[in-house]
């Protein structure tokens, strides 16, 4: 049993390697890094799977992509926000979202550097708030206009 776990951890090491060659070596994925919340394999995700950023209009369309805005239920002219839609890349989703989570830590361990999360935070609950900050991630233009 010990010998397959090290077989494991081998090659997750080397997978890993891979990973942070492939970052090291696409200035992109390094820019999509300097987000706070994203780290090495969230931005070589997101590079890889939204190569063409041409192809989405704003921020919100992106977040959109990824499922990270609420559902639109609009009829007769009168829009009506739904819940958060999950519809998109649940990968990407989930790296957004565990980022999110990481900076609202930081966030409470350091109100000041981070005051209106901690506004926020006092307001409404943790994952709600860790969805919002996901999207407002997701919508950051530095990013995509380097993708």
């Amino acid at each position: 049993m010990c010998w397959r776990l090290e077989a494991l951890q081998t090659l997750i090491g080397s997978i890993e390697k891979r990973i942070k060659m492939q970052h090291r070596s696409n200035e992109t994925s390094q820019r999509v890094e300097t987000i706070p919340g994203i780290g090495v394999l969230g931005a070589t995700a997101i590079v890889a799977t939204a190569a063409d950023p041409t192809v989405f209009r704003s921020g919100r369309d992106f977040a959109a992509w990824i499922g990270l805005v609420p559902r639109q239920d609009s009829t007769g002219g009168k829009q009506k926000l739904g819940p958060i839609s999950k519809q998109g890349d649940r990968y990407l989703w989930r790296i957004l979202v565990v980022g999110a989570i990481a900076v609202l830590r930081r966030a409470q361990e350091n109100p000041g550097k981070y005051p209106w999360l901690t506004q926020l935070l006092a307001r409404r609950p943790l994952k709600v708030v860790a969805v919002a900050l996901a999207n407002k991630m997701a919508r950051t233009p530095g990013p995509r206009r380097h993708l």
